[in-house]
């Protein structure tokens, strides 16, 4: 069930040594963008099987200094996680055994664990590519509103969660007016985020596809400068890198503005300009130290 965290061989990826862990198959948001229905195709959330069992025999061979990130591919807190409290029993196993967490998610059911992730001295990464409840319901179809993450944030941040945002991914012509990204980062820094991750949309054949089903008004545009202008990089094609800084700046530039670190993902731009953080994927707002395993929450 743990799994060394392997960004499929990405020579661009910047993320420190970690774990990756997956309750749910699957992802019932359904983001057009989506990168990993490449890998395990576009179908509902389903809990994995026998996966506390599973899980309880890989804590036992694990690294316990690396941190443990939920999830990378299938969104830990889908909404069927509201009655199946999977990822929540997850919680309560790593607590007990002491392990470092990371959370990255788009759901704002997060903050229903907000104690108990508090407790265990937890990071969490919530996933916030725009502030229009319009725009975020075409994108993202199945996730919480905009609004509702937003709310999450503030109550994780208020138990003494450590929390930080992904406006990730950032596409052309659809969520990238400068104004608009300045006005997410600043909102979501008033409610909490200490960090910031941000990237451009990288294009694949199917989520290519789903983006100009989605965005009709768009296709000329996407086709243009993803299969016409693109750059071709590890499986993915990327927007030129002069395109690729000038739609990221108004995120770091507004990040730096407000004190907040920051990093971009898989661009290659190292910068500090664009990376002025400990980590890229949030994993310094672990606690440093494995937490301590105190009796079960009451």
């Amino acid at each position: 069930m743990i799994r060394v965290f392997d960004p499929w061989g990405s020579p661009l990826c910047t993320c420190p040594p970690k774990y990756s862990l997956q309750p749910y198959t699957g992802c019932s948001h359904f983001c057009l963008y989506c990168y990993a229905t490449a890998y395990i195709g576009r179908r509902p959330s389903t809990p994995k099987r026998n996966f506390l069992r599973n899980l309880e025999h890989d804590l036992g061979f694990i690294n316990k200094n690396l941190v443990v990130e939920l999830s990378t591919s299938s969104d830990p807190y889908p909404p069927l996680e509201k009655w199946v409290m999977l990822t929540r029993k997850t919680l309560e196993t790593l607590r007990r055994h002491g392990v470092r967490v990371l959370i990255t998610t788009k759901s704002s059911l997060v903050a229903r664990d907000a104690d108990l992730l508090a407790s265990m001295g937890a990071g969490v990464m919530v996933t916030i590519t725009s502030l229009s409840d319009e725009l975020a319901a075409r994108l993202e179809p199945g996730a919480p509103s905009p609004g509702e993450r937003i709310e999450a944030l503030r109550r994780l941040a208020e138990k003494g969660v450590r929390v930080g945002v992904r406006i990730d991914p950032i596409i052309p012509g659809v969520n990238s007016d400068p104004r608009e990204l300045r006005r997410l980062v600043r909102a979501v820094a008033e409610a909490g985020a200490s960090h910031i991750v941000t990237s451009t949309y990288k294009a694949r054949p199917d989520n290519l596809k789903r983006m100009i089903t989605g965005f009709p008004e768009k296709k000329s545009l996407l086709l243009s400068l993803y299969r016409d202008r693109g750059v071709r990089i590890h499986g993915y094609y990327y927007l030129d890198a002069a395109t690729r800084r000038r739609l990221l700046e108004p995120v770091v530039e507004e990040a730096a503005r407000l004190g907040l670190t920051y990093a971009v993902c898989r661009e290659g731009f190292l910068d500090k300009k664009f990376f002025n953080a400990p980590s890229c994927d949030g994993s310094h707002l672990v606690s440093a130290e494995p937490p301590r395993r105190p009796g079960p929450m009451l």
